[in-house]
């Protein structure tokens, strides 16, 4: 007669240990998931407060972000358009004619935006609409003024009644808008002139609506 064999046992008890070993952490700790999720939200804290501190830093050493409401500077800027001013602008140069700067007045919190006509120690007077700076017989550019040109400023003498030319003071600027018939600039504000304290920046460019460079016009 044939003797039965038993089978042979498996060993379970190894792949059992295996398993746990690999469900476990190697330090034998169970994860923490409240710690690493407010390890998450921190960082992702940390990263926003960077962004909003830097954009403050931008914004308020770096650029200017001006809205202009109105048409005092058309055609070279429409109402509504929006402009980076550049405030680092004078920091090593003066500013030059022409130049389309962003300012602010005492007394206001409006930032205005208009054109630089007249520069420190100038006489400047206006006849028929055309701007004459230190009495010269040929008046200055009017390429970029919209619309016709017209009137006369300067400042009235109360005793002849001759209408004499501003003289403006070392430090300040004599603004004028581009659209002349539909600006209150220089000409018309009781404190005539700008200080180049006041000056927050040159207009640079115009990113709304579309791209325009303003350092040209």
């Amino acid at each position: 007669m044939f003797s039965q064999k038993e089978p042979p046992r498996v060993q379970y008890k190894p792949v059992v240990k295996a398993l746990n070993r690999k469900s476990k952490p190697n330090n034998g700790e169970i994860p923490d998931v409240k710690k690493e999720l407010w390890q998450e939200v921190l960082s992702w804290a940390k990263t926003i407060i960077f962004v909003l501190l830097f954009a403050a830093f931008f914004n308020n050493i770096v650029i200017v972000n001006a809205w202009v409401p109105t048409p005092s500077m058309e055609n070279t800027i429409q109402t509504n358009d929006r402009l980076v001013a550049f405030r680092l602008s004078y920091l090593f140069r003066e500013p030059q004619r022409y130049d389309i700067v962003v300012f602010g007045r005492d007394g206001s919190s409006i930032i205005y935006v208009k054109r630089i006509i007249g520069l420190p120690g100038e006489s400047l007077i206006i006849i028929n609409g055309q701007v004459y700076i230190n009495g010269s017989d040929t008046p200055q550019r009017s390429d970029f003024v919209k619309g016709p040109i017209f009137g006369d400023h300067g400042v009235r003498n109360p005793e002849t009644g001759v209408l004499e030319p501003f003289i403006i003071p070392e430090g300040h600027f004599f603004v004028l808008g581009d659209y002349r018939s539909n600006s209150a600039d220089s000409r018309l504000w009781q404190e005539t002139f700008v200080p180049r304290g006041r000056l927050l920046g040159r207009a640079v460019f115009r990113y709304f609506p579309g791209f325009a460079n303003l350092s040209r016009q």
